[in-house]
């Protein structure tokens, strides 16, 4: 069975902005588009509220609104709907468990302060097992650059899921896949002669850096032999180096760790970063 594209959509500009994102997404790779709407009951203690039969029919009829446009844009797509009381992370969580990606909208952004996730879509990126797709406003949600980006850091089996949902969009998209390692000089707590050995085999530490890089996309461009792709190895941070190639991006892909430490799950400062400045969709992977 194919797993749907999954939408989280609570009635707001940004989030009509992902699931009109969702379905665009969920056309191209020819599959079904899921929407999911969380609402809680508003007590009789709060001023104006009314009973819970009637706030479902509210939550029922913004969903089905929002739906209905989808509908019209998209006359082929067969689309399902949720409408749950409770929890918006708990039920997001549980939705996105059996998607294909789970697209949130922002809180909107400024030329300052960047995207703003809020807590619902921060805690749901944290705690995702299946990747999880910042669309952003309405003009970010409808970038249309030319390549999918994607980050890649560590051993070819690090970042295999990244790199693969990369090249799955792109494909989707007849796009390139802009592929990015960024590298920096050892620091002293980081120097090892073994380390400096293996890139001296290599030509040099940038040599070495394409290197890893060329390995960790070869089964891929066998996979997918009709995606261009561009090799991108820069010095720099990872997040600054991803940001300054994501202005012809229709999508970025960047990796999170999926496994908790004591402290529970981390987006990453990498993911974190992009998240909430990169221009266009952003989407983190979960891997191991």
């Amino acid at each position: 069975m194919t797993r749907p594209i999954t939408a989280g959509s609570d009635g707001s500009e940004e989030s009509l902005a992902a699931l009109a994102w969702a379905a665009r997404e969920a056309v191209r790779r020819g599959g079904p588009l899921h929407v999911v709407h969380a609402w809680r009951f508003q007590g009789q203690g709060v001023a104006g509220a009314v009973d819970r039969e009637t706030q479902e029919g509210w939550a029922r009829d913004a969903l089905a609104r929002a739906v209905g446009t989808v509908a019209e844009r998209h006359p082929g797509l067969t689309v399902t709907t949720d409408v749950r009381e409770g929890d918006a992370v708990a039920a997001l969580l549980a939705a996105a468990a059996g998607a294909e990606t789970l697209v949130l909208g922002s809180r909107g952004h400024g030329a300052v302060v960047g995207f703003l996730l809020g807590s619902v879509g921060q805690q749901v990126i944290d705690k995702a097992t299946r990747p999880v797709v910042r669309a952003g406003d309405e003009a970010t949600a409808e970038a249309g650059g030319r390549e999918v980006v994607v980050g890649q850091q560590g051993e070819p089996e690090d970042s295999a899921d990244v790199i693969g949902f990369a090249f799955e969009a792109a494909a989707a998209r007849g796009a390139t896949v802009r592929a990015v390692r960024a590298w920096a000089l050892p620091t002293v707590f980081t120097y090892s002669p073994g380390s400096m050995a293996l890139a001296d085999e290599a030509g040099g530490l940038e040599q070495y850096e394409r290197k890893a890089l060329g390995e960790a996309l070869a089964p891929w461009r066998e996979r997918f032999p009709d995606v261009p792709v561009v090799e991108h190895v820069e010095m720099g941070s990872a997040g600054q180096v991803l940001l300054t190639v994501s202005a012809d991006a229709q999508l970025m892909v960047v990796g999170r760790r999926a496994r908790r430490t004591a402290v529970g799950a981390r987006i990453g400062s990498v993911a974190h970063g992009v998240l909430h400045h990169a221009e266009c969709p952003v989407a983190v992977v979960p891997h191991r």
